[in-house]
């Protein structure tokens, strides 16, 4: 068998590893460094490698290490930030033309929280323009590099998926860090809105903004939950509630807990490879140990018009001057959002916020007497690049962008945590994603449902 390589090794290995002194932070910057200057020509999930920075930090934690100042497991693990959010020093482009000079003074709160954990940046990755798309046509998928690695972290799910790195940082306003976790194989939790700062990130809808990570597997996203959740006077819709440590309990399997199955919404239109895989996952989750429970979703109906009621205003909004000044610079699919939601009325603006206490409300009676909900993350693999709709067997054809947000809004609209776990592979060996949604700040009881399916399966196991 051959050596495995330090790029190769999961978040909780290499930390592990470096916490026994059996692998230096230097040894394994240096090898994912080399990695990407290996890969990322032909993937392009970076927007900017850090080499010389990270190399300080890995030199710096090594020195830390050696005097017994060890901070805890991200301690010299190399980790990607989504180019969303600002690093003191380094460009913040948000993968648009209109910041191609920007150059914050400070550090976004979860980035100032992973160098607290002495982890090392090794760089920024693409984003779909603004994070306006679930394409992210700068980067390709690692599984097959005639597609898309979803978005609009792809080129977080990307890095992670081809080993560039332990783990990432995405955002997610409509799906954006399950999406490119699901189409790229990996792990990806998107937390309770307001259980992680988004000070220092660019908006794209600021009520429907969340941060979380992309991971090699869910211990990795539970260690990375423990350094970047928490309390933010500077962004008010942070929550003051405690902090749990995500880790504790991953062990504990399944048993006694209630699972809803959707009767309704989540299978409505899927393909049948994919719907084969998630059921077979919730088959697995069953057989240890869990009660199923049918469930019907409340208010299907609109869950869209209310997820692009309320981004799509929010977002012009947010861009409204820069629009002005610097329209033309814009992608061309991003400014005809920005410039659709200038035509929208505040009264339908406000009809979505209303429509959208309604889902919460429904949502909270039915998770009465359940502890989370599973269902497909997406309904379709990864598109190819360049493929704009999905073709379903009845003729009817759906714009990607609708596909995949289906499914992932619901977990926007209400702020609850939802994770991404790899269930399965289709017939032309790509990821399939089973998608756990629980309780308001329930995150530890996500993460332990999807451990325990990850434990009893090796789907997270394989690498393209």
């Amino acid at each position: 068998m051959n050596p495995v390589e330090p790029y190769e090794l999961r978040l909780s290995e290499a930390a592990e590893r470096i916490r026994s002194r059996e692998l230096s932070p230097v040894e394994l910057t240096d090898s994912v460094l080399g990695r990407i200057e290996a890969l990322d020509e032909r993937v392009g999930a970076f927007a900017a490698v850090m080499g010389d920075r990270a190399v300080g930090a890995a030199r710096a934690a090594e020195q830390e290490i050696a005097g017994g100042r060890y901070r805890g497991p991200l301690h010299g693990v190399c980790i990607a930030v989504k180019d969303l959010l600002d690093t003191a020093g380094v460009p913040t482009t948000s993968s648009s033309r209109t910041r191609a000079d920007n150059v914050p003074a400070a550090n976004a709160a979860v980035v100032d929280h992973l160098e607290a954990a002495g982890a090392v940046i090794v760089g920024k990755t693409h984003t779909h323009e603004f994070a306006y798309g679930v394409i992210t046509p700068t980067t390709r998928n690692p599984w097959d590099l005639d597609r898309i690695p979803g978005g609009s972290s792809g080129g977080s799910g990307a890095a992670v998926a081809a080993r560039m790195c332990q783990g990432a940082i995405g955002t997610d306003t409509g799906g954006s860090v399950r999406i490119p976790a699901a189409v790229c194989g990996t792990v990806g939790l998107k937390p309770t809105y307001g259980r992680v700062s988004r000070r220092g990130t660019a908006s794209l809808s600021w009520s429907l903004d969340h941060i979380g990570p992309l991971t090699g597997s869910v211990r990795d996203a539970a260690l990375m939950m423990d350094v970047i959740a928490g309390y933010d006077r500077a962004d008010p819709a942070t929550r003051d509630v405690p902090v749990p440590r995500h880790g504790e309990g991953l062990s504990a399997g399944v048993e006694n807990l209630v699972l809803g199955v959707p009767r309704n919404y989540f299978f409505d239109r899927i393909d049948p490879e994919v719907e084969a895989a998630v059921r077979a996952a919730i088959g697995r989750l069953e057989d240890l140990g869990a009660e199923l429970r049918e469930v019907d979703l409340p208010h299907p109906e609109l869950y869209m018009p209310a997820e692009f009621g309320i981004l799509v205003p929010e977002a012009s909004a947010y861009h409204q001057e820069t629009l002005r000044k610097l329209g033309d610079l814009y992608t061309e699919d991003v400014r005809m959002f920005l410039e659709a939601g200038e035509l929208m009325l505040a009264t339908d603006y406000i009809r979505a916020q209303r429509v959208r206490t309604l889902i919460q409300q429904g949502w909270r009676d039915m998770f009465a007497g359940i502890d989370a909900v599973l269902a497909p993350t997406l309904p379709a693999v990864a598109a190819r690049a360049g493929e704009l709709a999905f073709t379903w067997p009845d003729g009817v054809e759906e714009p990607v962008i609708n596909c995949y947000v289906r499914t992932s809004a619901p977990g926007n609209l209400t702020g609850l945590p939802a994770l991404s776990v790899p269930c399965g592979f289709n017939s032309e060996g790509l990821p399939i994603g089973l998608q756990i949604i629980g309780r308001p700040f329930a995150e530890p009881t996500v993460l332990r449902i999807g451990a325990a399916y990850e434990t009893a399966t090796d789907w997270s196991d394989r690498h393209p």
